[in-house]
C-alpha cells in the first residue's frame, strides 16, 4: 500500500487565492481548500442537510483557512513538496498517511452516543460491541450524511419521539435526511413509517440505514418531494395515515407553513414533534401551531435550539 504526506500549508482567508495560484505555478496538485467562510456558505447551499452536521465538525472548521496537498511519501515525493513550496513563507506541516486513510480516517470522529433515555446511536462500524442496558442501538453510517444525531436539534427530536412513541405505532418523517428519527422510531416500537425528503439523494441514504437495522421495505417507504409543494403528494401522504406521530426536524421556515397540513396527517390523539427551530424563531413556530389548530404539550430547549411536541386540540 502506498505511503502519502499530506502537506497543510497556513493562510488566511485574504491570502488563499493568491497562495493557491502560486502553489500551481510551483508544480503542486490536486489542492484541497478548507475555509470556514467556504465551509459556511456550503451548508447555507445545502440546507436540507444543516441538521446532520455535528457540532465538533463546526468546532473544527472555526477560523480554519489552509490549503492542502498530498505527495508520495518518498524521496521523489519530498522534492516536489519541495519545488511546490518555493517562496512560500507560511507555516507548513506534514503528516504521514497510507492510501486507506483518506477513505476511513475520518471514522475517529465518530463514536457511540447516547441520546434521551432509550436511544444509543452507533456507527456500523462499532456494531457487535456491547449496548448500555436500558438502550436501543440506531446503527447509521456516518459516511452517508454530516454526522449521526449529535446536534442539539437533533437529540431535542430523539427525546421528544422516544416519549410519546406508542407501541405499534405508525410514523411520517418529514424532511428525514438520514432516515436518523424514523428508523429510531421503529427500533423504539413503531410498526412502519414512511420518510419524505426533498433531497432525491436521502433515498437510497434512508434505506441503507434502515438495512443496517433490519428494517425492510415492508416496513419503510422513503419519498422524495417537497410536502409544500406537491399536493399529489401532500394527498398521498394523508391517505397513507392516518399517524400516530409526525416529525419534522427541519427549520422555522419550513414547520410553519407545514403547521397548516398537520391535522390532515395526524390520527386522533396522535403528536406532532418539531425541531430544528433556532430559539429566537420558537414564538413565531409555537403561535403557528396553535394558529392551525394544534396543542403544545411540551417545548425543550437546549444550545440556542428549540423542538416541540403538539397534538390536535381536542387530543391528549
Amino acid at each position: 500500500m502506498d505511503q502519502w504526506l499530506e502537506v497543510t500549508v497556513e493562510t488566511t482567508d485574504a491570502e488563499m487565492e493568491a497562495l493557491c495560484a502560486r502553489l500551481t505555478m510551483n508544480g503542486a496538485e490536486g489542492l484541497v481548500l478548507e475555509n470556514e467562510t467556504d465551509f459556511k456558505t456550503f451548508l447555507e447551499q445545502n440546507r436540507q442537510y444543516w441538521d446532520y452536521v455535528d457540532d465538533a465538525l463546526l468546532e473544527r472548521m472555526r477560523g480554519v483557512a489552509r490549503i492542502k496537498f498530498y505527495v508520495t511519501d518518498d524521496d521523489g515525493g519530498r522534492a516536489q513538496m519541495a519545488q511546490a513550496l518555493t517562496g512560500i513563507p507560511n507555516p507548513v506541516s506534514t503528516l504521514p498517511m497510507k492510501e486507506e486513510d483518506w477513505a476511513y480516517g475520518w471514522q475517529k470522529y465518530y463514536q457511540p452516543m447516547a441520546v434521551g433515555e432509550k436511544v444509543y446511536i452507533v456507527p456500523e462500524w462499532e456494531r457487535g460491541k456491547p449496548v448500555p442496558q436500558g438502550r436501543t442501538a440506531v446503527y447509521l453510517n456516518p459516511g452517508l450524511t454530516f454526522g449521526t444525531g449529535s446536534h442539539a436539534s437533533t437529540q431535542l427530536c430523539l427525546s421528544l419521539l422516544e416519549r410519546y412513541l406508542r407501541q405499534g405505532a405508525a410514523a411520517l418523517d418529514l424532511g428525514c435526511g438520514s432516515g436518523i428519527l424514523s428508523i429510531a422510531a421503529m427500533n423504539l416500537g413503531a410498526e412502519r413509517a414512511v420518510g419524505v425528503d426533498i433531497d432525491p439523494k436521502s433515498v437510497d441514504v434512508a434505506y441503507e440505514n434502515a438495512e443496517l437495522n433490519g428494517v425492510g421495505k415492508d416496513r419503510y417507504l422513503v419519498r422524495a418531494g417537497n410536502v409544500l409543494s406537491d399536493k399529489g403528494l401532500v394527498e398521498e401522504l394523508a391517505q397513507g395515515g392516518p399517524w400516530d406521530l409526525v416529525l419534522a426536524n427541519i427549520v422555522a421556515d419550513v414547520i410553519i407553513p407545514l403547521a397548516a397540513q398537520v391535522e390532515r396527517y395526524l390520527a386522533p390523539g396522535g403528536t406532532f414533534i418539531c425541531s430544528g427551530i433556532i430559539d429566537t424563531r420558537a414564538d413565531e413556530v409555537h403561535a403557528a401551531l396553535e394558529k392551525n389548530g394544534l396543542r403544545i404539550l411540551e417545548r425543550l430547549e437546549r444550545d440556542g435550539w428549540c423542538a416541540m411536541a403538539a397534538c390536535s386540540g381536542g387530543g391528549q
